[in-house]
């Protein structure tokens, strides 16, 4: 895109950036992937920080349009206007370039863009504070900075890599802590934060966000940041069960339901509700038995769901065998 392009581009968004300013709270210096996954249709974010509520200001993602990541001297505007740029039509490369031309604090930023398409591009500005850097690739960005050395990024690139097949969550999740392995944030631990975005992902299918979970404040921030990851997992395949359920769509529903079920076996604060949900939806694929083991094991864990299931209309033929 020429500079003519760019000005006019810019017009459009209303991008205009403040020079930075002297002084202030901390930067988020920290270390972040921006990644996609186009078969599942899906983009997100993975970062982790010595700073508080790193997920308040680093990860951007939209379905359809892409993931950002901004950090360092972080430029937060570069987020929403970076995936503005992106469902326009702009390359991760060219969003960055339009967003970077038009920034004076440009040398102290680091950003990472990656496109649905798996497309992607990092930049890290001259001015950030050392160790800073990162590397890219097809579906991945990897990037940051006040790091112990490279070998962080490479760890993270690695693992992101050698995780190929899981999904998106799993691999961000193996990417940072592979970062934090190999040396991580040179100040310590304290925040994390991962969000997974995929088109009619959210609760009920009305809003794109699949998986958003954040550690603000933590000693362990890794650890705390896997486990809501696993629920986040459990909880996204749940919502597909019920969103496909309450669309008719009950062979998918049936699918999707099963597999939170076999996840929520690790995770018994879930588990109940979980399987009263999979009783329901067997019953509505026309498995009787299936929805009544499913049923009885699901009051049995819990004891309450027994009120529900008497005036529950969705398990009415079985409710008298509960």
């Amino acid at each position: 895109m020429n500079r003519t392009g760019e000005i006019a581009l810019l017009a459009l968004l209303g991008l205009a950036f403040a020079p930075a300013l002297a002084g202030g709270p901390p930067s988020p210096a920290t270390f972040s992937i921006a990644a996609a996954d186009p078969a599942a249709g899906e983009v997100g974010v993975a970062v982790a920080s010595r700073f508080f509520a790193v997920g308040s200001v680093v990860p951007w993602a939209r379905a359809g349009a892409g993931a950002v990541a901004t950090q360092a001297y972080a430029n937060t505007g570069f987020g929403p206007r970076g995936l503005e740029l992106l469902a326009l039509g702009l390359a991760p490369k060219e969003a960055l370039d339009v967003l970077l031309r038009a920034d004076d604090g440009r040398d102290r930023r680091q950003a990472g863009i990656v496109a649905p398409s798996g497309a992607s591009a990092t930049f890290t500005g001259p001015g950030c504070n050392a160790w800073a850097g990162g590397r890219s690739g097809p579906g991945y960005a990897v990037q940051g900075n006040i790091l112990t050395g490279e070998a962080v990024v490479v760890a993270m690139e690695k693992a992101f890599l050698e995780s190929a097949g899981k999904p998106l969550a799993e691999r961000m999740l193996a990417a940072l802590r592979a970062g934090d392995a190999a040396g991580g944030d040179a100040r310590g631990k304290q925040s994390a934060a991962l969000i997974v975005a995929r088109a009619g992902g959210g609760y009920g299918g009305f809003t794109d966000r699949a998986i958003d979970v954040r550690v603000d404040d933590s000693k362990d921030p890794f650890g705390e940041l896997a486990r809501l990851t696993e629920l986040g997992l459990v909880n996204d395949e749940w919502n597909r069960g019920w969103t496909a359920f309450t669309e008719k769509r009950f062979p998918e529903a049936l699918a999707w339901q099963k597999k939170a079920a076999a996840r929520a076996e690790s995770h018994p604060e879930m588990l109940p509700e979980v399987l009263y949900d999979l009783a329901v939806i067997e019953l509505a694929n026309g498995h009787e038995a299936a929805a009544l083991a499913a049923g009885k094991r699901a009051i049995a864990l819990n004891p309450k769901l027994a009120a529900q299931a008497a005036v529950d209309d969705d398990l009415k033929a079985i409710r008298g065998k509960l």
